[in-house]
């Protein structure tokens, strides 16, 4: 196929050889199957946002760290330099991140570079090596889903250890490999510690998994793991190694359980609304 133009660079420059096909589109990227020497791999070419997807954006941007104080001052503003600077940091952050939770032994797509606006990374496949379908899209048994439960689990844990939050975990984000679950699309990663809501989208980001798996393991809903490690994490205990158990005492004083699975359930319909959008966006591209 004819490269898209933000490819073609990248084939000038031999970081990759041929563009095979397209993967996905969205609002924020397209993706795009590539060829590198004799490796297959994707390439997400990022889009330019309208200024009213800034707003949009501003609770996860809260306690990133930024280039300097010009930058800042700008974004804060929202001039023209601001916003051009604010599209470059949002870009930015799902490269930073992929590369800071691989070290830490998180099972993202591996990345391979960044090149003008393109996140070359791993091809996520199945095990016939097509691309990898979403966590929603697949049938399980109920052992397999808690299988894959704990293990996401873990994941969000390894994570929080490394002081970030996915912050849009969800079934859309997870892709099936054949090696096990992979969580994909990191562009709104938060600060678990400079984020006034790091603990809330902690909690909706588990709650997405937990709801999506306990279609095959109902008993899954009874665990409360967010809030077990969000514990560990506040007194300065959470270790990639913790063991979880999905048991917590909740401080009655302090929250109503009932309104922690409403938040849960909350979630998962702003999942399906945020979804339902991205396949709009995606059959109008």
């Amino acid at each position: 196929m004819n490269p898209p133009a933000g490819l073609q660079a990248l084939i000038d420059d031999g970081v990759i050889d041929e563009v095979l096909r397209p993967l996905k589109s969205g609002k924020e990227a397209s993706v795009y199957v590539v060829r590198s020497g004799a490796e297959v791999r994707c390439a997400k070419v990022y889009k330019d946002m309208a200024q009213r997807s800034f707003q949009q954006r501003v609770q996860y941007q809260e306690g990133r760290k930024v280039r300097g104080s010009r930058q800042a001052r700008a974004m804060g503003k929202a001039s023209k330099f601001g916003r051009k600077e604010a599209e470059a940091a949002w870009k930015s952050a799902e490269v930073d991140a992929l590369y800071q939770l691989a070290g830490a032994g998180v099972r993202v797509p591996r990345p391979y570079g960044y090149f003008g606006g393109v996140l070359v990374m791993e091809l996520v496949v199945d095990a016939e090596g097509c691309a990898a379908p979403r966590l929603g899209e697949v049938a399980l048994s109920a052992q397999t889903a808690r299988e894959y439960h704990c293990f996401l689990v873990r994941q969000v844990a390894r994570m929080l250890c490394a002081g970030l939050i996915h912050g849009d975990l969800s079934a859309y984000n997870v892709l099936v490999a054949a090696d096990g679950p992979v969580i994909i699309d990191l562009p709104q990663v938060v600060s678990a510690a400079g984020n006034n809501a790091a603990r809330n989208m902690l909690r909706r980001d588990v709650g997405n998994i937990t709801i999506c798996l306990s279609r095959f393991a109902p008993e899954l809903l009874d665990t409360h793991y967010a809030e077990e490690m969000w514990a560990l994490f506040e007194q300065g205990e959470l270790r990639p190694d913790s063991e979880l158990t999905g048991h917590f005492v909740f401080d009655e004083g302090e929250v109503d359980i009932d309104s922690v699975m409403q938040s849960i359930i909350d979630a998962r319909e702003e999942a399906i609304i945020r979804q339902q959008g991205r396949e709009a966006a995606e059959a109008g591209a």
